[in-house]
């Protein structure tokens, strides 16, 4: 079971394969607002994977069409409501627009 860390606050949660980042962000108490509700369709959960990110889902087409319309997107981008943990331990690291805030 992959553990989440989350930066800058240092929570962690251990959490199933196949769990979204969000949820797992979500279930270590840090704030995330879902505007588009999980469908991948805003940019208020853009978070940057710091390691693990080869083990997470692949960017699907919609994802990478809402990163490429987000400003300061990085190759460390990901949105957490698309992106399924694998098998392996993730750090993200939320800023102040990742949270949604």
């Amino acid at each position: 079971m992959p553990t989440v860390t989350v930066r800058p606050s240092g929570k962690t949660v251990d959490m199933p394969a196949g769990t979204t980042l969000a949820a797992a962000i979500t279930a270590t108490g840090e704030p995330m607002v879902l505007k588009c509700e999980g469908k991948g369709e805003c940019e208020s959960c853009h978070v940057f994977v710091q390691e693990g990110r080869k083990s997470l889902s692949k960017i699907q087409r919609q994802e990478n069409e809402r990163l490429d319309s987000i400003v300061g997107v990085g190759s460390k981008s990901r949105l957490a409501c698309q992106a399924h943990l694998g098998e392996e331990d993730v750090v993200v690291e939320l800023l102040g627009f990742a949270s949604g805030l």
